[in-house]
């Protein structure tokens, strides 16, 4: 088994969104760290986006950002930025990322649901 930390750091880009028009745009950096003894390659990505009424996007491919990222084991990291859209001013996204190891095995590591919100709202 594979042990892949997932970090996630979300915000809200005003610059990007309308909200006259339902339009909320939202940067994630993402970290991965691989904390096993063996190297991982992540394949694949399956994202859940749900906005605020509950509507569902869902987003699957191959790597992240055009690259499937090789991760050293024992501390070998990656880092990458993507975006969300929402029609909403809050959401949500969770998911998984497929990783292979050095033996060929797959691995569905789980993307833990976090909060895509325009800052404020919740007030």
């Amino acid at each position: 088994m594979i042990d892949i930390r997932i970090s996630v750091q979300p915000s809200y880009l005003p610059d990007q969104s309308h909200p006259e028009q339902q339009t909320y745009v939202f940067a994630y950096q993402i970290t991965l760290t691989n904390r096993s003894p063996v190297v991982a390659q992540l394949l694949r990505r399956s994202w859940r986006i749900t906005d605020g009424t509950g509507q569902v996007q869902e987003v699957h491919g191959d790597g992240v950002v055009g690259m499937q990222p090789r991760l050293e084991a024992s501390g070998g990291t990656f880092q990458y930025s993507s975006h969300a859209i929402l029609s909403t001013p809050i959401g949500w996204m969770e998911g998984f990322y497929e990783f292979t190891d050095t033996t060929g095995s797959i691995h569905q590591v789980p993307i833990a649901r976090f909060t895509l919100v325009v800052p404020g709202i919740l007030n």
